[in-house]
Order: C-alpha cells, then structure tokens, then sequence
C-alpha cells in the first residue's frame, strides 16, 4: 500500500507531518538513493527505501500508538530535540523509549497542556486547524480586562497582518479571561491582547479538544485512556 512521503515518516515517528515536509525541501530525505525535495511522492513501505539524513528510516506497520498529556511547565520548548543553545525541551521530562512528538506548540513562557503521539494521522487531524479543534486557556493580565475588550477579542484582531478567527472569551476577574480558540497561531493570544493595550502575564493552556489539564502537576505527564482517544479521533 503506498502512502505520501511524509505520511510514511510521520507513521515511522520521525517526527510530524508538517516538519517532514520542511525536512523533504531541504533535500535531508532519499528515496532508493534519490534526493528527494517535493513531498508529494508516494512510497511504498514494502518495495521503497527511504533514509532520513544518513539512517534508514523502518516502518514498523504493527507499532503500538502512544497517546501523552503532559502539564509543560514555563521554561520547556515544544521541541523535539536539543537546540546548540542547549534549552531544556518536553521530551526530557517524558520517559518512553518510542519517538513521539507534540501535537502543536505551547510557547517557553507559557505552561499547561500539550499533547504528544506516534501516531501521524490523529497528529495531523488535530494540528489542521479546518478540523476546528478547541483549545482552552487561563490568561492573567497586567492591565484590567474591560467588557469592551472582552468582545473586541471575541470578534478577532489584526496581528501580522491578518485577522484572528472568533473566539470564545470569558472574564474571570479584573485581570483574569479565559480563552477557547480554534486556531494556533505563534504567540497568538500574547499578540492578541497586545493588540488591544494590554500584556500577558501568565498563560496556561487546560484543554485540548476533549482532553482538560485536570490534576497533572507541573512536569508530570500520564497517557491518555483508551475513550479520549477515541473522542479525539472523531
């Protein structure tokens, strides 16, 4: 059965499918010794070779998927792996043997819920933002939250250019919202409230689609039980 390039290294655990795209163009993908830089290809897993950087790349067709929430404390990247600048990334805090990757970016000053799977096809469906998948945050602030501002960043702002898509917002006190968007924009909701005079002054995200924060400490992860996989995949 042939699947797209990338598809075949998100499911080898290489890492997501948007990153394998990236990887393709900077020529770091062979297929049987071909340098290959358009990630539209199809492969076959059973005829195809394919090597990323100088290791070959093996699908294993009877892995088992893993599913990770994990409570990211400020001062973690999303990464997975090691900068030069050597910063402390989320997967030093995750115990598995299995490659896995995040589901999405959790910015270093922020903490609070991310995701992490092998399994590239649910990564992929909740990383595309036409999937409308709801993400929930706490945001304090260092400026009061008026009713005003409340509904501006509700109906969306101007940032880099292009306008936020609506959103829901709930004021919990002066100095304290919470935010439910569907869509992952860098730094989306620091940039939103700098849109309309105000500063983040800390973030924490407590929802993933289905999947809520709950009682995860700071630095602990746990797997996903077998029904919120299932309602994710829906």
């Amino acid at each position: 059965m042939t699947m797209r390039l990338q598809k075949f290294l998100a499911n080898a655990g290489i890492c997501s499918r948007r990153k394998a795209e990236e990887y393709i163009s900077q020529g770091r993908v062979k297929v049987n010794n071909n340098i290959i830089v358009e990630p539209g290809i199809k492969v076959d897993p059973e005829k195809d070779i394919v090597f990323f950087d100088t290791d070959q790349v093996i699908l294993n067709q009877t892995k088992e998927n893993i599913y990770i929430a994990l409570n990211k404390p400020v001062g973690f990247i999303s990464s997975c792996s090691h900068s030069h600048r050597k910063e402390k990334i989320i997967l030093d805090l995750i115990n598995v043997e299995e490659r896995i990757y995040p589901v999405g970016r959790l910015d270093k000053d922020s903490e609070g819920l991310i995701l992490l799977t092998n399994d590239g096809d649910l990564h992929n469906k909740l990383s595309h933002p036409s999937f409308d998948h709801e993400k929930e945050y706490d945001v304090k602030t260092y400026k009061i939250v008026f009713d005003d501002v409340v509904k501006k960043l509700e109906q969306g702002v101007f940032i880099d250019g292009e306008k936020t898509r609506k959103s829901k917002v709930t004021r919990l006190s002066k100095f304290r919202i919470k935010i439910v968007l569907k869509q992952g924009r860098n730094r989306q909701i620091r940039k939103m409230l700098e849109n309309v005079g105000n500063r983040v002054k800390s973030l924490k995200r407590i929802r993933v689609a289905n999947i809520t924060l709950g009682k995860l400490k700071q630095g602990e992860w746990r797997y996903l039980t077998k029904k919120e996989i299932q309602l994710l995949g829906e």
